[in-house]
């Protein structure tokens, strides 16, 4: 009864302030850069999201957003971070990630309050069984995907506008220089050390550490308001039910969800007069933290994913143009390497390179690692790290870990066994750069998209078996002077996966056609055995025509099509029209 009679005393329901919490600004002009921020500087954009990139004293980097610049130096590590005054100030906040509030030292008379949170990028997401059965998927965000989507949340252009969902301020994110061990991780080692054996092209990326910096926002949350309104059992249940709902409502009405939604990350401001505040829709002013499991609703995901997926299409189709009225942004490079032009930058969240086919910046964001790496992927070979997957654009790609410094090894008897051993495999490089000259002169191939270079260098796990290549492709070096290929590092080739023309995608997304392999192609009879060998030696035929010899040309490695309508695509003499895609032991005629 005490507990009802206290319901009845706070009713979030007809509880009304006048006053209002302050929401984001929709659409903010460009920020002003502080006087003395560093020369040094450089401004990069990261998924829709423009930083200003400061190396720290300690040798790590500061991604400063909008907000968090005027606060720069508040934000350098050594004001908040310092061990001495970190472990002194840090005050633990509850829940199941490292997380602290903690103050800045004080800097021209400012004190900045942090939550300073250490990101869960590539852990297992721990859900109970429910939650579990219901997002089999989730992931942690990396740290510019969980900025991405709360400035996009904060803008707040979807759904009703009247809705604005308040946040905190995302101030930084902050890498420090150094790795963690593998001990550190709290996983068991053998099974860490398995798994990059077995994906050698795919990074463990909790050996790198992300700290994200949100503003403080004053408050309780809802768990913690409950209490101090002395509700109990019953009472505090609904009122956290009804709490969550609205929450939860509201997200979704602007094409947003947290996937793991608790009282306790929705911040409430209790009044002295067990009322709560009110927003300009006369319901309770609420603030949304912790986002490392924020993403879309289904239904905006994939509105917005075949708006990116369009976009895409579009600029593909004309990568190679150039646009003068469009400057590179300062963080991307072009550049050139054997006669292919590429966009080159850095892959801030895990430190790699990316080197992007063509003139176009506005490709980049599309591969990077994030967007492809962790998405469900296909294995296309039994033997080698070959993938396929739908990245978080709706974009099919193939990627491939380059297999350049391993000794060739090659089954069929019929190829150039000693002229291979003794090659060895192409660089990225050269796989695309002969790609394009192959299908410049008559030989279709599927598209080459971008070459990545991952930023955590190889273990002992994987050695480099065969140097030679690594000599001959030593000249090559970014836009900033270092080595383009090294062989301490592991490199992951891009391609396009062949569902048809990029113009004809372009111009009309969905016709999609199907590829099959020669060698399937034949076991399904699909084509017969005469068809199989003409196109094999067709192949090799054309190679030859402009300079080049496959010393491993295999029916699996070519690829025929049918249409959207299950017609088998020909070229102009009437035969099946083939594609090559696979360029790892191609070599120019001696």
């Amino acid at each position: 009864m005490a507990a009802d009679t206290k319901l009845l005393t706070f009713n979030p329901a007809r509880a009304i302030s006048t006053s209002t919490a302050p929401g984001p600004a929709a659409n903010p002009p460009p920020p002003v850069l502080p006087a003395d921020l560093p020369v040094s500087r450089s401004a990069i954009s990261l998924l829709g999201v423009d930083y200003i990139h400061l190396k720290t004293a300690d040798g790590g980097d500061l991604y400063l957003t909008r907000y968090g610049l005027p606060f720069w130096k508040n934000l350098l590590p050594e004001n908040w971070y310092a061990r001495e005054w970190f472990e002194a100030k840090r005050e633990r906040l509850e829940g199941t990630s490292t997380v602290y509030k903690v103050p800045t030292r004080p800097v021209n008379g400012k004190v900045l309050h942090l939550v300073v949170k250490w990101s869960r990028v590539g852990e297992m997401v721990p859900f109970d069984t429910l939650t579990v059965n219901k997002f089999i998927q989730a992931e942690f965000n990396s740290p510019f995907e969980e900025f991405s989507l709360l400035m996009e949340l904060r803008r707040g252009e979807a759904g009703p506008a009247a809705i604005r969902i308040r946040t905190q301020r995302p101030l930084a994110i902050y890498v420090p220089s150094e790795r963690l061990q593998l001990w550190q991780t709290g996983r068991s080692e053998d099974k860490i050390r398995a798994k990059v054996t077995r994906h050698p092209g795919v990074e463990i990326d909790i050996l790198r550490q992300y700290v994200v910096l949100f503003g403080w926002i004053k408050g309780l949350d809802a768990v913690e308001t409950a209490e101090k309104f002395g509700l109990e059992g019953r009472a505090q249940a609904e009122f956290l039910a009804r709490v969550t709902s609205l929450v939860e409502h509201e997200m979704w009405q602007k094409g947003c969800r947290v996937v793991d939604m608790k009282p306790a990350h929705i911040i409430l401001r209790p009044q002295p007069d067990k009322s709560l505040l009110r927003d300009h829709n006369d319901q309770f002013a609420y603030a949304l933290v912790d986002y490392e499991l924020l993403e879309r609703t289904p239904e905006h995901e994939r509105a917005v994913r075949s708006a990116n997926r369009q976009l895409y299409l579009k600029h593909m189709a004309r990568r190679f143009d150039t646009d003068a009225a469009n400057p590179l942004p300062a963080h991307l490079r072009a550049t050139n390497v054997l006669g292919v032009d590429y966009i080159f930058g850095r892959a801030e969240s895990t430190g790699g390179l990316l080197w992007v086919v063509g003139k176009d910046p506005d490709l980049f964001n599309y591969f990077l690692p994030e967007r492809w790496r962790r998405t469900p992927k296909k294995k296309l070979s039994a033997r080698n790290q070959i993938f396929h997957t739908h990245t978080k654009d709706n974009i099919n790609l193939v990627w491939k870990v380059s297999r350049m410094g391993d000794s060739p090894w090659l089954k069929n008897p019929e190829v150039h066994q000693e002229a291979a051993r003794a090659y060895g495999f192409n660089s990225p490089f050269e796989e695309f750069a002969f790609a394009f000259e192959m299908s410049r002169h008559g030989v279709r191939t599927v598209y080459p998209r971008a070459i990545y270079m991952t930023g955590r260098p190889r273990g002992s796990a994987r050695q480099v078996s065969d140097e030679r290549r690594y000599a001959a492709v030593a000249d090559f070096l970014t836009p900033d002077g270092d080595p383009a290929v090294r062989k301490e590092y592991d490199y992951i080739t891009i391609w396009g996966f062949w569902n048809g023309p990029d113009e004809l995608l372009a111009a009309q997304d969905g016709k999609y056609y199907q590829a099959v392999n020669v060698k399937r192609a034949f076991t399904d009879k699909l084509i017969s055995k005469q068809t199989l060998t003409e196109l094999t030696q067709m192949v090799a035929r054309r190679q030859a025509h402009c300079g080049f010899e496959d010393l491993n040309l295999k029916p699996d490695h070519l690829l025929i099509s049918f249409d959207s309508e299950q017609h088998l695509v020909l070229d102009t003499m009437g035969k099946p029209e083939v594609r090559l895609c696979n360029f790892e032991l191609i070599r120019r005629r001696p």
